[in-house]
């Protein structure tokens, strides 16, 4: 990397330079990217409410089907 060897070290303008630009550039990009993570997030958080729910009705299912045998086994 023959840039950061040679072109920048030392070089206190770049590094300035690279900070304000980063800087005024963070807002909108922190703008772009909150827009499309939204819905990807908010799609993996519904997502996760019905992955959590169907398990919790397959465990009380089970449950139900485990007393029933339990009941069979004490008649």
């Amino acid at each position: 990397m023959a840039i950061f060897e040679n072109g920048l070290k030392g070089n206190i303008i770049t590094g300035l330079a690279i900070g304000i630009g980063a800087a005024v550039l963070s807002p909108a990009v922190i703008s772009a990217v909150a827009g499309v993570a939204k819905p990807l997030v908010k799609a993996a958080i519904k997502g996760g409410i019905m992955v959590y729910e169907k398990g919790r009705e397959v465990v009380a299912e089970t449950g139900e089907v485990v007393e029933d045998i339990v009941a069979e086994v004490k008649a």
